[in-house]
């Protein structure tokens, strides 16, 4: 079921500008002026929490002509203290009838907080994420999207459905480890209909896990606005060679694997 790749298609972050987020302002609290005080998920995430708008850099079409599949770049720029590394990587779209895309969780000082994906938008608006750092702060970063198309709604020429879980990765050595990984699925968003009118039932790939030997060194936890044939770039640094393990997992609990070893 799994295969390597090595597809001739433009990197996800070509034509798109890059949009640095406060990365040179002071460590300033927002206060409750930004499009995330609007989104009861990053709300209950910040907990009470002031977020800091420095640091998160955001790579996004300023104009999307379809809102089905939206590029997304994130990583974070900013000085850290001894010992703070980013724990996890929340994305909301507000406009959306479920504004929580995707959350991206990171174990340890090794991990590397870069990654690139693919986006469902409803409609015009801004694209917010906060990240979470291991001295319990919190940074956001947000960018405004037009979109004309829009996206809520899965077309029907986006899968095919006798190869649902064919799973597709290319790992790449360097410092960091680039980990490019694809999965046949059709992220059904429980929010289509079929041609008699009735609902096609939610069906989601929920989470990706990635594991060398028995050790977490990054988890996806994906929500009905990630684009069906759900695509992410991460990377990883190993800290010794090792099996690098890929699980995806589906909402009704089946599963896709895939192994490779890494240096």
């Amino acid at each position: 079921m799994e295969t390597h790749f090595r597809p001739s298609r433009r990197s996800i972050l070509a034509g798109t500008a890059a949009v640095a987020v406060g990365a040179m302002l002071p460590r300033l609290a927002l206060g409750n002026t930004g499009a995330w005080s609007r989104v009861d998920d990053a709300m209950a995430i910040l907990d009470g929490r002031d977020p800091i708008a420095q640091g998160v850099v955001l790579d996004l079409p300023l104009i999307s002509e379809n809102g089905a599949v939206v590029p997304l770049g994130i990583s974070i720029d900013r000085p850290m203290a001894e010992d703070e590394y980013v724990q996890a990587i929340h994305v909301f779209a507000p406009a959306n009838p479920f504004p929580h895309i995707a959350s991206f969780r990171y174990p340890n000082a090794r991990s590397t907080p870069r990654l690139e994906t693919r986006v469902r938008l409803n409609e015009s608006q801004p694209v917010v994420v906060l990240a979470e750092l291991s001295s319990g702060a919190v940074l956001v970063g947000e960018s405004e999207v037009r979109v004309t198309v829009s996206g809520c709604l899965t077309m029907s020429d986006t899968y095919d459905t006798e190869s649902v879980f064919q799973t597709r990765v290319r790992v790449e050595p360097g410092a960091p480890t680039s980990v490019l990984t694809l999965i046949n699925h059709p992220q059904e968003t429980g929010l289509r209909t079929n041609a008699q009118g009735e609902i096609i039932p939610k069906r989601l790939i929920e989470k990706l896990e990635a594991r060398i030997g028995d050790e977490l060194v990054f988890e996806a936890d994906l929500h009905r606005s990630i684009s069906a044939n759900p695509y992410l770039r991460f990377y990883i640094q190993p800290d010794a060679p090792g099996t690098l393990d890929l699980v995806w997992t589906e909402d009704t609990g089946e599963t896709a694997e895939f192994s490779q070893d890494v240096a």
